[in-house]
C-alpha cells in the first residue's frame, strides 16, 4: 500500500481516538464544555450519551487499525471509512455541520485515496 494512503489511514485513526478521548474522558470538563460550546447542565446530562459515542468512535479507530495491521485488509479499511463518512454526514445533519469538515471529509479524502491506489473494484 502506498505510504500516503497509510498515512492518512492512521491520520483518520488517531483523529477517531481523539474523538473518542474528547467524548470519554473531556466531555463534562471546562474544556470539553468549551469545545462543544455547552453549559454545565446540559454536559452532565449528555455525559453518558457522549461516552457511547465516544466508545463508537473507538471502534471505527480499531476497525481501521485491524484493517491496516491485522486480517482485516483493504476490506475493512473500505467498511471502516465508509462507516466515518456517513457518521461525520449524520453528525453534520443532526448536530454540528463543522462535523463535516473535521470527520467526514478527511475520511472520504483517506478512501479516495485508498481506492485510487488498489484494485478494490
Amino acid at each position: 500500500m502506498d505510504m500516503i494512503v497509510t498515512t492518512s489511514i492512521i491520520v483518520i485513526a488517531l483523529l477517531q481516538i481523539a474523538f473518542m478521548f474528547i467524548e470519554m474522558f473531556l466531555w463534562n470538563t471546562a474544556a470539553g464544555r468549551k469545545l462543544f460550546r455547552m453549559d454545565e447542565s446540559y454536559a452532565k446530562r449528555s455525559a453518558s450519551l457522549a461516552a457511547n459515542q465516544g466508545l463508537y468512535n473507538g471502534f471505527l479507530a480499531a476497525g481501521l487499525l485491524w484493517g491496516l495491521l491485522g486480517t482485516g485488509g483493504n476490506d475493512a479499511l473500505v467498511f471502516f471509512l465508509s462507516c466515518i463518512i456517513i457518521a461525520g454526514i449524520y453528525g453534520t445533519m443532526t448536530a454540528i455541520s463543522s462535523i463535516l469538515w473535521i470527520q467526514a471529509l478527511p475520511a472520504a479524502i483517506a478512501l479516495s485515496l485508498l481506492l485510487i491506489n488498489t484494485d478494490i473494484f
